[in-house]
């Protein structure tokens, strides 16, 4: 674990923001215009998608993905202009809360700007077209990220962003990234600014293996944690997503979950994520059941680490935006933010940060429980909408719901409520 990772950010909710389908207008300033809204959500971060240069070789749709970049060092000018980035950053700020960028360092597009001036830095295929190694990426082409010199190049980067007040990073695919280039990357930032939050995209163990077997090489879970403070929920996200598809059960996400509390380092952080820009949206999956999709909500803000909502995510958005075309998110649906803030709220403080996190299916109920030597708290959350939650009988009796703050009664391990709930037994 990174040494000087801070366990409050066990607190935290990060709010993922697409910027040119966040809103109808697609911009940095049309943001921040909607920060009041964020915030009241009850958001400390704002996490944003990449909002560099796109490039036009081999672009994939009209518009391209944001993750073929072009110049690192700039905005796309169609989301608005470095003046107006460092205008957000300073109102995020103001709002109380700290702004990520999303960092593509395993590759960049074919036409970037440093792929004009130094090709020798990508790797090339047998006709010396600069490509990428990983199979269907077809629209970037991969850094020779063993190179001291890449990796200086890219720690630049990352200073350059770091010196306009940026307070993290997210690491696109960082497992595909070296320990040598990321242990150079991280001293010089928090040399630079010792309170930068640094977050993984860990790969899924599928996509590990494959590359380890092709390519030799790929961090784990346990090596990512030697230099990222939070890492995404992606050894246990295959879990989940087979359980709501039909093809997983529930007792098997809880056995995932579990085992992060056992191979991981004992201070690990994960960001609990129900959805993101990479998956379908969670209430698409449950097909609109707004009484399955709180109780998964509430779940992702119980469980141990921080959590983050893709932003269309508080509108119980059933449309996943197009990574490669303009697509807003329509935000005409269920407001959920009410129950959002609630939850953001109320998981906070010691138990969430330094308790003993230990989760079982009970029927349809995910059942979880915090042990803190300031005492217990526990979470019941009927996330297959059997509409009421299943509990141990050893809690049976009289408890008093820390959300709603109202009476439960619990007999023969049913409650004589609908979930979630959570109570301090």
């Amino acid at each position: 674990m990174a040494e000087d990772t801070d366990l409050r950010l066990r607190d935290a909710f990060v709010y993922q923001v697409f910027v040119r389908n966040h809103t109808r207008a697609g911009t940095l300033a049309a943001l921040i215009e909607d920060l009041d809204r964020i915030r009241g959500l009850g958001v400390d971060i704002l996490y944003l998608l990449p909002v560099h240069p796109i490039g036009l070789a081999r672009r994939k749709g009209s518009i391209g993905s944001p993750y073929a970049v072009r110049d690192y060092f700039s905005i796309h000018p169609e989301l608005g202009t470095l003046d107006d980035f460092r205008r957000l950053i300073k109102e995020t700020h103001r709002h109380g809360m700290r702004l990520m960028m999303d960092m593509v360092f395993n590759h960049a597009a074919p036409d970037a700007v440093i792929a004009r001036s130094r090709p020798d830095f990508f790797h090339t295929d047998a006709e010396g077209r600069l490509y990428n190694r990983t199979g269907g990426w077809s629209d970037v082409a991969d850094f020779k990220l063993h190179r001291k010199d890449v990796q200086d190049y890219l720690a630049s980067v990352l200073a350059f962003w770091d010196g306009l007040g940026v307070d993290g990073f997210r690491f696109d695919v960082a497992s595909l990234l070296p320990k040598d280039f990321l242990r150079l990357a991280r001293a010089r930032v928090k040399a630079q600014n010792p309170q930068t939050i640094w977050l993984s995209e860990s790969v899924h163990e599928e996509f590990l293996r494959e590359v380890r077997r092709k390519e030799g090489r790929g961090l784990s879970e346990a090596e990512i944690f030697e230099t990222f403070d939070l890492s995404y929920d992606y050894d246990s996200q295959p879990a989940f997503s087979d359980y709501l598809k039909g093809s997983g059960t529930l007792a098997d996400y809880a056995a995932a979950l579990n085992r992060q509390e056992a191979t991981l380092p004992m201070e690990y952080i994960k960001l609990r994520n129900l959805e993101n820009h990479d998956f379908g949206r969670v209430a698409e999956w449950l097909d609109g059941d707004l009484y399955r999709l709180k109780n998964w909500l509430a779940f992702s803000f119980f469980a141990k680490g921080a959590t983050m909502v893709y932003a269309g995510g508080e509108w119980a958005e059933r449309k996943q935006p197009d990574l490669f075309e303009k697509d807003p998110v329509a935000a005409d649906g269920p407001d959920l933010s009410r129950f959002i803030g609630r939850w953001s709220q109320a998981v906070r403080g010691e138990p969430f940060r330094k308790g003993a996190f230990h989760v079982e299916a009970i029927g349809g109920t995910l059942f979880a429980k915090y042990d803190a030597p300031s005492g217990a708290v526990v979470g019941a959350f009927d996330v297959a909408g059997e509409g009421t939650p299943r509990l141990p009988v050893a809690f049976d009796g009289e408890h008093v719901d820390a959300i709603l703050e109202k009476r439960v009664s619990i007999a023969n391990g049913r409650t004589s409520a609908s979930g979630p709930l959570m109570f301090h037994p």
